[in-house]
């Protein structure tokens, strides 16, 4: 598969993660502040950095004040701009460098290419948080694993497993 082809599957399990979490996230708004704050860091970070690879100011920081209720809107804005932008790239555009300058006011120089792979790691690790801050306000986490993405089957739980016997 085309390098390219690949990146464009991963972003698209970038959506379909924070998607799968949203509701979660939501429905603890009184329980768990810390994750809706985790969350609404996770979008806080996807703008930026698209805002880094477009040259222009991001809407809101990184660590952004987002209540549950514009957390949806927040996210679909998001989410539309990363896939106009994905939309538009073609291989050669991945060898392109961005100059940007980070929130502590370092300025760096980075390929594009590294950009694409950043962020959906970056979201991945505080999906894995917000998902313990779930568990901790007794919640259900939500599973975001890109296996379960590309399988489109629910992943194996702890319980399931041990149904099976194979605990």
């Amino acid at each position: 598969m085309p390098i390219l082809e690949k990146v464009h599957d991963l972003w698209e399990h970038v959506f379909w993660a924070d998607m799968t979490l949203l509701p979660a996230v939501l429905a603890t708004e009184d329980s768990s502040p810390e994750a809706v704050r985790e969350y609404a860091h996770v979008i806080g970070a996807e703008e930026v950095w698209l805002a880094r690879l477009q040259n222009r100011s991001s809407r809101f920081g990184v660590w952004p004040a987002v209540s549950c209720a514009e957390l949806p809107a927040v996210v679909e804005q998001t989410h539309a701009g990363w896939r106009t932008f994905l939309a538009a790239r073609d291989h050669d555009d991945l060898g392109d460098t961005v100059t940007y300058t980070n929130s502590a006011g370092q300025t760096f120089t980075t390929p594009v290419a590294d950009i694409l792979l950043h962020v959906p790691l970056h979201g991945q690790y505080h999906r894995g948080k917000i998902n313990l801050l779930l568990r901790q306000a007794g919640r259900h986490p939500a599973p975001t694993d890109y296996i379960t993405f590309v399988r489109g089957l629910a992943a194996a739980t702890e319980t399931a497993g041990r149904s099976r016997g194979s605990g």
